[in-house]
């Protein structure tokens, strides 16, 4: 670590690459002949982030299954019907494939990557100077704090603190989960209240910060919306659902992390576990591409 630099968690939406690699990188087989490319792009990035001067403490969160505790609170929340197998069938890989590379790795079950991720930037934030996750899930924008947690944008190299927040979404980090209610999230299976739009949303949750402040009546908002009648009618028949929502995307901030702030100090890669890695999956020219070994002399 360099002496005097700002101590930063970086903590990565392994779910998220997981998804842009297999998206975005050509398509690659294994000896055995399955589908690995997804799981060769995620070790290419997170190599490439471990390189990184300020990258010193860092975790990675994974959707393990993609159902969650809110699929009983929910129905129509997110599955993981219409994903692809070669792709689901990377989630494995990719996990071992960063426990080898030295990154402390949290498989989620009950919950999901984002709540792993929220309850580290709380947990640890009194910890560093920055705590930093790298995702563009907006989900996480509620995390948000000042200049000191914040969100970051891999493949736009766009990062949002608070002001940043407000500027996108026309609320600060406590409204998101409510914007999301009203505007609905088609990434998460949140369907959102009929005629609620991002302009109409954030222009009354600005003034009220939440749902249950909102009242009932257009003329008590003192904000000009177009349709508001309308609009105040809709919340009101369906605030229940708007509540529920709302519970939806707000994350959970009570995830078991059993590590501490050493434990997640990056201290290289495990050589003999990446390596055999690499010769199973045919990597061969990244079995020696991390510049850093664990437990090893760099002298």
């Amino acid at each position: 670590m360099r002496e005097n630099a700002a101590m930063k968690l970086h903590l990565l939406d392994g779910t998220y690459e997981l998804f842009r690699s297999y998206f975005g990188v050509p398509s690659r087989t294994a000896p055995d002949g399955m589908e690995v490319a997804a799981v060769y792009g995620i070790i290419g990035s997170t190599l490439g982030l471990l390189r990184q001067l300020d990258v010193t403490h860092v975790a990675a969160a994974f959707d393990t299954v993609i159902e969650s505790f809110r699929n009983d609170m929910f129905p129509g929340y997110k599955t993981g019907e219409g994903i692809e197998p070669e792709l689901l069938a990377q989630f494995p890989l990719a996990e071992r494939a960063l426990n080898a590379l030295g990154v402390v790795v949290w498989s989620m079950i009950e919950f999901e990557a984002d709540d792993a991720i929220a309850s580290a930037a709380f947990q640890f934030g009194d910890d560093f100077d920055q705590v930093v996750m790298l995702s563009p899930d907006k989900d996480l924008s509620q995390c948000v704090v000042d200049n000191r947690i914040v969100t970051f944008d891999r493949r736009q190299e766009i990062l949002r603190g608070e002001d940043e927040v407000m500027e996108k979404f026309g609320v600060w980090p406590q409204s998101i989960p409510d914007y999301l209610a009203l505007v609905g999230d088609t990434a998460d299976g949140i369907p959102g209240l009929p005629g609620w739009g991002a302009k109409s949303s954030s222009a009354v949750l600005a003034r009220f910060t939440h749902i249950e402040d909102i009242p009932a009546a257009e003329a008590e908002w003192g904000v000009a919306v177009r349709s508001a009648g309308k609009l105040a009618a809709t919340l009101e028949a369906h605030r229940d659902e708007a509540l529920l929502y709302r519970s939806l995307a707000v994350l959970r901030r009570d995830v078991p992390i059993e590590e501490s702030v050493a434990d997640l100090e990056w201290k290289g890669a495990h050589r003999q576990e990446f390596e055999v890695l690499c010769a199973e999956l045919g990597f061969d020219d990244l079995a020696s591409r991390p510049h850093l070994w664990a437990d090893e002399s760099t002298a």
